[in-house]
């Protein structure tokens, strides 16, 4: 079995003396897992750093194999291992891709997705929106999207203020009633009419967070969510 594509590195850990298990995120071939013979050289090593694009060549007798890699890199987004945010949030995406998405699942859309959060990471300013969107897009291939576009209890599209919990529902206003209080308010940045300080990034982020610990960690995966996903969000609201 072989095939080639393009991909980013998500992480890397030892393998005996001289080689390296490196896990990449392709378009093609989703989260994929392979062996790289003298990777642990200090050459190598760094061209394995998570965030790195690689050209890559993987080869096993069968596909269900874990198989070894040939690599070549195609950049290396070296900035963000410059800076404590960006640093932050590129372990924070590695982390969770890592930990939610089955292998050789090919995601597309959260794939292209990924590399562009990556770049804008890389280039610094502000990406805080963009991760939040990222983090959307995570949740609905995960089998948890949002339903923010009309109200659960109303069907009204306008004067949407709160999220449920429970069902990741809009709600209106007018729909909440006397509930209002047990749901998540929901913000600009994702289409509400709520009250929120700022831009309303920290409730987008608590809306996200919620359902990545509840659904995505708690239902599905079993365990809690990483831990780099916490220092990030503290970083890039105190930022």
């Amino acid at each position: 079995m072989e095939w080639q594509a393009e991909g980013t590195v998500l992480a890397q850990r030892p393998h005996g003396e001289n080689a390296v298990i490196i896990d990449v995120l392709t378009m093609e071939y989703g989260r994929r897992a392979g062996l790289v013979p003298g990777g642990a050289s200090r050459k190598r090593s760094a061209m394995l750093q998570p965030g790195t694009r690689l050209a890559l060549r993987w080869r096993a007798r069968n596909d269900d194999q874990l198989g070894h890699f040939a690599v070549e890199s195609c950049g290396s987004r070296s900035a963000l291992l410059l800076d404590p945010l960006g640093l932050a949030g590129l372990n924070a995406v590695c982390a969770l891709l890592i930990f939610a998405l089955p292998e050789r699942d090919p995601h597309p859309v959260l794939t292209g997705l990924t590399e562009i959060l990556l770049d804008r990471m890389n280039a610094g300013g502000d990406w805080g929106e963009a991760y939040l969107t990222w983090e959307m897009r995570l949740l609905e291939d995960m089998g948890f999207g949002l339903d923010l576009e009309r109200c659960a209890v109303t069907g009204a599209s306008e004067g949407l203020a709160y999220v449920s919990p429970r069902s990741g529902r809009a709600v209106s206003r007018a729909g909440a009633g006397e509930w209002a209080d047990r749901l998540l308010p929901l913000p600009a940045i994702l289409g509400g009419v709520g009250d929120n300080r700022g831009n309303g990034l920290a409730e987008g982020l608590a809306i996200t967070g919620h359902f990545l610990e509840k659904r995505l960690a708690g239902e599905l995966v079993g365990r809690p969510l990483p831990a780099a996903r916490n220092r990030l969000i503290r970083r890039l609201l105190a930022h």
